[in-house]
């Protein structure tokens, strides 16, 4: 086992593996390290850990000892120069007339050095741009040429999505990616909606590649003939993310239905004529196709408020609510009408004139002389 520390020279750049000889570093700790180029300065991504030999190629380069305020100064010092040199290099290469776009510089921790970055279309010849440079400025310079991935990772700036580049915060390495990864994923083809500003293809499609290459696998093809619970029909559209596929039935070809990809059974995979001598299933058969998720209730659900919902208790806080609401109308008492529609005074002088003209309700009465 070997003893190690990772430390990053740039945000979002390669880990480096270091001898710490004896130090302890934790991470996000600025210290200052042997390489080829000489002392410079980084951070401390993973502290003290002991790796596998394998993992490790020797010699290791040493620890030279944790940033000083010393250190910190010498690093803007630094920064400052790298300004001045970018502008000195500018007017240089309009003096020059070079077909070259000036992206970054970089200037070592013993300013001894000055590394300037540049894309260009095709080659170029900057011998006369360096011996003006390193005249001018009074140190090695060095020029190197770069793409327009390198250009974005450098400058870095924010995406579509609203984030940070990934190559500027945390891609190490770019990772090839192809015209087909967008055609798997179901994306448009159009080169101006799935590149960068790089002006290459996104590196976000190589994240969930391996995802979608699963479910083509397990998901069936476009114009499949399948059996689903409803009927039989062809596959007209696949949705990876929910996979789900729409499927045109036979008996009703103008309102495609929706499966889940454990609904259906492949009859006929991809374009194609239909199997000779091929009859459907019973539609009792093709119904157990069908998956229903039960919905899980919980035994004490409460309600938005936090107590116990009771059916009575409800009913009762909204004949309350109505009641409140609506307003209270007193109803006045007055006495029914009688159902024949004649008033008691009436019914008592037809009574008393019947009995004057000798009837009446209870029989016949003497005849008065």
């Amino acid at each position: 086992m070997t003893e190690i520390i990772a430390v990053r020279f740039k945000t979002g750049g390669k880990e480096y593996y270091f001898d710490p000889r004896g130090m302890t570093v934790k991470p996000g700790d600025q210290v200052v390290i042997e390489t080829a180029k000489g002392p410079e300065f980084g951070v401390c991504y993973q502290g003290n850990t002991l790796v596998e030999d394998d993992q490790v190629v020797q010699p290791l380069r040493p620890l030279l000892r944790l940033a000083t305020d010393k250190d910190l100064a010498s690093l803007q010092r630094n920064r400052e120069r790298e300004k001045e040199a970018m502008r000195v290099c500018q007017e240089k290469i309009e003096e020059h007339k070079l077909d070259m776009g000036l992206v970054r510089c970089e200037s070592s921790f013993d300013g001894n050095k000055l590394l300037f970055f540049f894309t260009s279309e095709g080659r170029v010849d900057f011998r006369a741009l360096v011996k003006d440079l390193a005249t001018t400025l009074h140190c090695r310079i060095e020029l190197r040429q770069i793409g327009v991935r390198d250009e974005s990772k450098l400058l870095g700036g924010l995406g579509i999505c609203g984030r940070p580049y990934c190559c500027n915060a945390f891609l190490d390495q770019f990772h090839p990616v192809s015209i087909k990864m967008a055609k798997t994923q179901g994306l448009s083809l159009n080169p101006a909606k799935i590149s960068g500003a790089c002006g290459r293809l996104m590196c976000c499609l190589k994240y969930e590649q391996e995802a979608y290459e699963d479910a083509v696998k397990r998901l069936p093809k476009k114009e499949s003939f399948v059996e689903a619970p409803d009927g039989v029909g062809t596959i007209t559209d696949v949705d990876m993310l929910k996979e789900t596929v729409k499927v045109r039935l036979d008996n009703a070809p103008d309102v495609p239905q929706v499966y889940t990809g454990e609904e259906i059974r492949v009859v006929r995979s991809g374009k194609g004529p239909r199997p000779e001598g091929y009859v459907a299933p019973p539609q009792a058969e093709l119904e157990k196709l069908r998956k229903v998720t039960p919905r899980l209730v919980q035994p004490d659900q409460r309600d938005i408020a936090g107590s116990l919902f009771r059916p009575e208790e409800g009913d009762r806080k909204s004949a309350s609510r109505r009641s409140r609401q609506e307003p209270r109308v007193k109803e006045s008492r007055q006495p029914a009408a009688p159902q024949s529609g004649k008033t008691r005074e009436g019914q008592d002088k037809a009574r008393s004139r019947r009995r004057h003209r000798g009837g009446g309700s209870g029989g016949k009465t003497k005849k008065q002389g």
